[in-house]
């Protein structure tokens, strides 16, 4: 009995997110999901978003992305002083191993909900493969540092949360020195990701 159960799961095929499933997935996860907000820790402090509502697959991405804990020991891996930090990839083995897991999936953009680029909006880049879409990168955030915002942005990508405490963390990450490349010159790690 125990022997065909250990078969049995053998057989069952582990889910993998792609371009067919992802938007059906994420309709059906955002339905179910409770949390709304994202707590992230990193090598410098922390800060807490808050998710849009009305954004449902790019939230959904986040949170489900955030539990399976994805965003641990990535990093902020481009920052543009005065402009934005940008978090979720990492040239380690891990992080590719991580995305493998989890899939290969781009999500629509979804620009149009009103929301403006204002300074702690946390916003998704377009994946830089062939896309004249400009559909969305599902592993990678970026969180706008400018002041007052950066709204030639707008329409361009799509916001899905703010930052609701820690803003302060977020300016501190963007003064850290960066190379020509605005890859930061020390490291600086996602050490976890909370959603609640």
């Amino acid at each position: 009995m125990v022997k065909e159960a250990i078969v049995e799961e053998v057989k069952e095929e582990k889910f993998v997110l792609n371009d067919e499933n992802a938007i059906d997935f994420f309709f059906q996860y955002a339905k179910e999901v409770k949390e709304d907000k994202v707590k992230i820790t990193t090598s410098l402090g922390s800060f807490t978003v808050e998710l849009f509502d009305n954004v449902p697959y790019h939230k959904a991405n986040f949170i489900y992305l955030a539990k399976k804990g994805y965003f641990e020991n990535t990093m902020f891996h481009r920052v543009v002083k005065d402009f934005i930090i940008q978090g979720g990839n990492s040239d380690r083995k891990d992080t590719g191993k991580k995305r493998g897991e989890i899939g290969r999936y781009l999500l629509p953009p979804d620009a149009k909900k009103g929301y403006k680029h204002h300074r702690g909006v946390i916003s998704m880049p377009s994946s830089e493969r062939d896309n004249p879409y400009k559909l969305a990168s599902p592993y990678e955030f970026f969180v706008v540092v400018t002041k007052p915002g950066s709204y030639h942005l707008d329409g361009e990508y799509t916001p899905f949360g703010r930052v609701i405490e820690g803003m302060d963390i977020v300016d501190k990450i963007n003064q850290t020195p960066v190379d020509d490349g605005d890859w930061p010159m020390v490291n600086v790690f996602i050490l976890k990701a909370e959603a609640f």
